[in-house]
């Protein structure tokens, strides 16, 4: 059996455990060994490492001896329950061994659960599984999870009360992050808001997300952007401390400022260009930015943007002017601009 589409999240989340065996296989290791671990952990349930349920074995192993997989779905556990065998980066020349123990498999026995990498149609392993009966195959693509599958996951970590504006933010972070990322930031989600019988909001997402590197300077760019000139030393002699290159703070402001001219060119308003960037605009940094694009207006934009191209320029050249100077004259000059959507 071949899955496809939702059903194999849905599958993976509750692997049949009367078949004998499931092949896992895609491009990407990192969701590849997440849905590994999710199916197997709902195959065996907790405590299977404690109690030898669960037994562990590199694919490339099976060519030096064969004989592995097939004598280890045979073994009697020592403790009740569901045993699974688990094959890790199995290659293609562990085929035979693989086939020999599906074709040996009886109720009773351990399910067989084996990882791959990328597969082509001419895999001998994908000859196995795809034309057996009773065996699953799940294809891993490089898609981000889907709003199902993030609430299954918000539910199994004890999370319910989710509106459709905090999915529709948890969905557009899903295809910002690497999936083991956007898992743990999920966990992390669950964690702050357990014992919160409150729904989840934008804000605490927003919260939750993973901090980039240039959170200082992020700071810095709201600040001139909302013309907060009386802020901006002090978050500049901060960012100037910690030693950030003026070439960094300047693409910064430039990203963002074409990110409003973006957001303020939409013919469905700000809110609308905002929520189809990439990576994504959410919670309350959306709403910011929304506010900061109608008050400046798109010629003011277009001048700043063309004010920071010439700054950039300058900071790359051969000048001997003093690079610090430069971006904080250009960005205290864009803080005091007048606003207005002429």
């Amino acid at each position: 059996m071949i899955l496809k589409g939702a059903e194999i999240s849905r599958y993976l989340s509750r692997p049949d455990p009367t078949r004998p065996a499931l092949l896992i296989y895609g491009q990407d290791a990192m969701r590849v060994a997440l849905k590994r671990a999710e199916a197997v952990a709902a195959l065996t349930g907790p405590s299977a490492d404690e109690e030898m349920r669960l037994t562990r074995m590199p694919g490339a192993d099976l060519r030096k001896d064969p004989a592995l997989l097939l004598d280890a779905i045979k073994e009697v556990g020592f403790f009740p329950g569901q045993r699974v065998v688990l094959v890790e980066d199995t290659p293609d020349a562990a085929a035979p061994a693989v086939a020999a123990a599906v074709a040996e498999w009886a109720h009773g026995d351990a399910v067989i659960v084996v990882t791959a990498g990328g597969l082509t149609k001419a895999s001998a392993l994908r000859k196995i599984f795809e034309p057996h009966p009773a065996a699953v195959t799940a294809p891993i693509y490089d898609d981000p999870p889907g709003e199902e599958e993030i609430t299954r996951w918000l539910k199994d970590a004890g999370l319910t009360e989710v509106p459709q504006v905090a999915m529709r933010d948890l969905v557009s972070l899903s295809r910002a992050l690497d999936p083991g990322d956007f898992r743990q930031t999920v966990e992390k989600i669950a964690l702050y808001k357990h014992g919160d019988t409150e729904p989840l909001t934008p804000a605490e997402i927003a919260l939750m997300a993973p901090a980039t590197i240039e959170t200082e300077v992020d700071e810095l760019i709201e600040v001139v952007a909302d013309g907060k000139s009386d802020a901006f030393g002090a978050v500049m002699r901060r960012i100037e401390a910690q030693g950030i290159a003026p070439v960094t703070i300047c693409i910064s402001a430039l990203r963002h400022f074409r990110a409003l001219h973006a957001a303020a060119s939409d013919p469905g308003g700000p809110q609308a260009g905002l929520s189809r960037m990439r990576p994504p605009v959410f919670g309350p940094r959306r709403d910011r930015m929304a506010r900061q694009a109608q008050s400046w207006g798109m010629r003011n934009l277009e001048e700043a943007i063309h004010h920071l191209l010439d700054t950039d320029l300058q900071l790359r050249s051969s000048t001997k002017a003093p690079a610090m100077a430069l971006i904080e004259r250009a960005l205290i000059r864009l803080a005091m601009m007048p606003r207005g959507s002429r």
